[in-house]
């Protein structure tokens, strides 16, 4: 089970890096904002077929939530369009080192400090 988790994870990582490169040179035609906004319509529909399917949770409790924990979306949004940015001008690799620089700093700080009941 734990090696599907990882190559899950590499498989990820992956993605993650070729959407960057393909997102920066999309938004070279259509736009920085548009681009991002393209990328979060079509994963929107994505996974409302996923929830229709498979979804086991209850939507509803997205408005129950604290709204502290609602911020999460505003963070990945911004991840999402920071990347797209940055891809362009730094590069892919830059920009995933950055961006793996950042989440161990935030991680660890997290870790050590217990911050949203982690």
């Amino acid at each position: 089970m734990i090696i599907f988790i990882l190559l899950f994870t590499l498989l990820g990582g992956i993605s993650l890096s070729a959407q960057s490169s393909i997102n920066g040179t999309f938004s070279r035609n259509a736009g920085t904002l548009e681009t991002t906004l393209l990328t979060f319509i079509t994963g929107t529909m994505f996974l409302a077929v996923f929830i229709l399917f498979f979804g086991q949770g209850n939507l509803s409790a997205i408005f129950e939530a604290p709204k502290w924990q609602l911020s999460a979306a505003f963070l990945g949004t911004m991840y999402l369009l920071l990347t797209v940015i940055a891809v362009p001008r730094i590069g892919v690799i830059a920009t995933n080192i950055a961006g793996i620089i950042g989440q161990l700093v935030i991680g660890m700080i997290i870790d050590n400090f217990g911050w949203f009941n982690t």
